[in-house]
């Protein structure tokens, strides 16, 4: 597929943006196999809460790992050899956690799946916000919590029919492995698809390969434009020094804190409760059967899908703050009403509705265009190693939620009280924090480019406004 000389072509840049969002896919997928399996782990291996929380976050120690060396490998080897180290890291972990005679096999597999999340969380959005034009940036990027999503919903399906397959003694013995060992499929998928992509045209003229930065600017941007860009790029990165002491300056110290606060406050609002533990909250406290937890699961996957899309198709146009500032309030509130209904002991159904609802508000604000706004804000040359170091502050935010969660829904003296209902008030108030660092601390991003971001940063000059 070649592209104009005037304008590029879409399709072709779809195309590319298409393959990387796999690596998001996986995300997806990997952290949400865990859902399906893990009352059946709990049992096979005989696991108290503390090993059941370790069960589902021990992925995330590998995550920790993969961001901190996720930004020496992209700023080194390059976006494109990232992706394919994460296919590979994924494969393996299939395999393993598939087929484990202990639990601490499993958990060592675990982690190797977290080393490929680690380096895909941060790389996937990081390349395609780098070769996609300004004006559709955001909604590119979008396209990776599309793929995150579909992963997870793709799973709920493959865990479902799965747990279908036999009774509860095949499940405890066989089910969750072919539940874990069915990740191969995509991460194979990705193994071969990222072999036939190009690489960031911005790490390409980083490496002072200028004739073949060009060459994928022309056919994403058009010729004259693909020019102006890779002069705008050069520009920039002339300027630019390699240090991490870059982010210590004045203006890079607000960039980095507000990357680091708002990976954080994505996790901590609890989106992972739901994501790893949906089956096991509506089994204990809805009091649902585990193949009526599973299908609503699925549910819940597919509203996560359906409100991602609307994300897309409005980031650009809305901005960044709105959505975020809307939907983290929207998070809030339906957290407020299960801790609350929890506590009463009026669930009912009514368990379900607020867990759509919080599910729709993070699906169309916090969960993509967190993203979006973190594979904007950070310089070029250290792009990779910036957004690490805000990465590794979300997993380590996503490790305490996950291992504290079953923690404080298992613990005697809680559920007395609470009925199982105090941890959502705890992401309830995170919630709140998200809402006043939006306004306090984020401008808008919409419209800009790259190399403009860049310069308001660097001369911590006030936030112009966007272009339409």
């Amino acid at each position: 597929m070649q592209a104009s000389n005037d304008r590029g072509s879409t399709p072709y840049l779809v195309l590319v943006c298409g393959v990387a969002t796999l690596g998001g896919l996986l995300f997806g997928y990997d952290t949400a196999v865990i859902s399906g399996a893990i009352g059946f782990l709990q049992q096979h291996f005989e696991l108290d809460a503390t090993a059941k929380g370790w069960a589902a976050s021990s992925a995330l120690v590998g995550c920790f790992v993969g961001v901190a060396f996720a930004g020496e490998i992209n700023d080194r080897l390059g976006r494109r050899t990232a992706l394919l180290i994460a296919a590979l890291l994924f494969l393996a972990s299939a395999i393993g956690t598939a087929l484990p005679r202990t639990f601490e096999e499993f958990v060592l597999y675990r982690s190797l799946g977290g080393l490929g999340v680690g380096i895909a969380s941060m790389t996937s959005p990081m390349y395609i916000a780098e070769i996609s034009p300004a004006a559709i940036r955001g909604r590119m990027v979008s396209l990776n919590q599309f793929a995150i999503i579909s992963g997870m919903l793709v799973v709920y399906f493959v865990n479902y029919f799965i747990a279908r397959g036999g009774d509860e003694s095949w499940n405890l013995e066989t089910g969750w492995r072919w539940m874990f060992a069915s990740e191969a499929v995509p991460a194979v998928l990705l193994l071969g698809l990222m072999l036939v992509v190009p690489e960031s045209p911005r790490f390409l003229l980083k490496q002072g390969r200028e004739s073949a930065a060009r060459r994928v600017l022309a056919r994403v941007h058009g010729a004259a434009h693909a020019a102006r860009e890779a002069d705008a790029i050069g520009a920039t990165l002339a300027e630019e020094s390699s240090s991490l002491r870059q982010l210590l300056r004045p203006g890079m110290r607000r960039v980095l804190v507000i990357g680091v606060l708002l990976a954080v406050l994505q996790q901590v609002t609890g989106i992972n409760v739901f994501l790893y533990y949906a089956p096991e909250i509506l089994k204990s406290v809805a009091g649902a059967e585990t193949d009526v937890a599973l299908l609503q699961t699925v549910l819940v996957g597919a509203v996560n899908l359906a409100f991602t899309v609307l994300a897309i198709w409005t980031v650009d146009r809305l901005g960044r703050r709105p959505l975020m500032i809307v939907g983290a309030a929207g998070m809030g509130l339906c957290l407020a009403a299960i801790g609350l209904a929890a506590t009463t002991q009026a669930i009912g159904s009514w368990l379900l509705v607020f867990m759509l609802g919080y599910i729709a508000c993070f699906a169309v604000s916090v969960g993509p265009v967190t993203w979006v706004i973190l594979s904007e804000i950070f310089p070029t040359r250290i792009r990779g190693r910036a957004m690490a170091i805000a990465a590794f502050g979300l997993w380590v935010a996503n490790f305490i939620v996950s291992q504290t969660f079953p923690m404080m829904d298992e613990n005697p003296w809680l559920v007395e009280r609470f009925h199982q209902g105090f941890p959502f008030f705890i992401y309830a108030g995170f919630c709140l924090v998200l809402v006043i660092v939006m306004i306090r601390l984020v401008p808008e991003t919409k419209g800009r480019t790259l190399e403009e971001l860049e310069n308001m940063w660097t001369h911590d000059s006030p936030p112009a406004t966007p272009r339409a």
